[in-house]
């Protein structure tokens, strides 16, 4: 029985620590099999969606939809992966994300580095721009002009944040190493190299299906994938409740904790998902698989009770765009400008 009150729980950094250090160490038979029950039902579902093109049973498509979601899940398991978390043997996991890159359109080295610095400074308004959603805090938008105004207010439409944004990252940018230009040859290496893999498995797949069957059924499941992707990492940190801090403020242990949202997805969806929606718990401690992330809930029930977002309420974050400083709070544009 659990015999730590919420209130130790939520403000001991140490017992933070000794917790989640039990759930740290993964089960490589169970990693082995959840990377098997991702990939082939995937490949399974490619295949059926390009043989009811080829055949044309158009209403077979639909089938492009849980293809989707099982790429969802491969990003998922590619991210655990970049925090050696999955297998816990460096090799593994760098060698099997870098191959799910070729699936998700990732570079896998690049997108680790630039995830390791969100962790790093996630919740900091010091630290900004690499690996983050772009905010500002309302002061900082009174202050641009009016180009930069409506440039912000784009980028933070929904059209563009979780419609062509996805389409711009996954199928566009991540092809150069943007932002790590000066990083070295890893960046370099890690995007050409995933570059070539994407090619090759497109020539491949082209070969046998055709060039018709192949925009048909894996363009709709990259950008469906991509949008969601987009999604779960907006609801994670872009919630109402959320907490920001100056450098001379910001604490790791408390912004991981109320900085990072628990969001309370049906079983099936968290599935999907990789548990990912427990991501105040993932933020304190990266190296517990996903899959052991329920256990943390499990065991420690008062955690669900903080920044916790339903699938409701994750709609409502969508207007939220500016963090208000004096509020402490993230507002809407409207809010902001009747504040003012």
């Amino acid at each position: 029985m659990n015999m730590i009150s919420p209130e130790a729980v939520a403000n001991s950094k140490r017992a933070w620590l000794k917790i989640l250090a039990r759930y740290k160490k993964p089960d490589r038979r169970r990693s082995a099999l959840e990377l098997a029950i991702t990939l082939i039902p995937f490949v399974t579902l490619w295949a059926l969606s390009s043989a009811a093109y080829s055949y044309g049973h158009w209403w077979g498509l639909i089938l492009i939809l849980p293809a989707a979601g099982f790429l969802v899940r491969i990003f998922m398991i590619q991210h655990d992966c970049g925090h050696g978390s999955f297998f816990a043997n460096r090799y593994a996991d760098d060698w099997i994300g870098r191959a799910l890159g070729v699936l998700t359109l990732t570079p896998y080295d690049c997108w680790r580095r630039a995830h390791a610095t969100h962790h790093a400074s996630a919740g900091n308004l010091d630290e900004r721009g690499m690996g983050d959603i772009k905010t500002l805090t309302v002061a900082e938008y009174r202050q641009m002009s009016w180009r930069g105004r409506l440039a912000y207010r784009l980028y933070r439409h929904p059209l563009v944040m979780f419609g062509l944004g996805p389409i711009w990252l996954f199928i566009f940018e991540q092809r150069l190493p943007v932002g790590m230009m000066r990083g070295g040859l890893t960046p370099w290496v890690s995007s050409m190299t995933t570059n070539l893999g994407i090619a090759l498995a497109a020539a491949i797949l082209i070969w046998f299906v055709g060039l018709g069957a192949f925009l048909v059924v894996h363009l709709p499941i990259v950008i469906l994938a991509g949008s969601a992707g987009v999604w779960l990492f907006y609801v994670q940190h872009q919630f109402e409740e959320t907490e920001w801090a100056k450098d001379s403020e910001w604490e790791f242990q408390h912004a991981a904790l109320h900085g990072s949202s628990y969001y309370d997805l049906p079983a099936v969806l968290n599935w999907f998902t990789g548990n990912i929606g427990v991501h105040h718990v993932h933020h304190l401690s990266a190296k517990v698989p996903c899959y052991r992330l329920p256990e943390v809930l499990r065991d420690y029930p008062e955690l669900r009770g903080i920044g916790r977002v339903t699938l409701l309420d994750s709609l409502r974050c969508v207007k939220l765009a500016l963090w208000d400083e004096n509020r402490r709070k993230l507002v809407s544009f409207r809010e902001a400008r009747m504040a003012a």
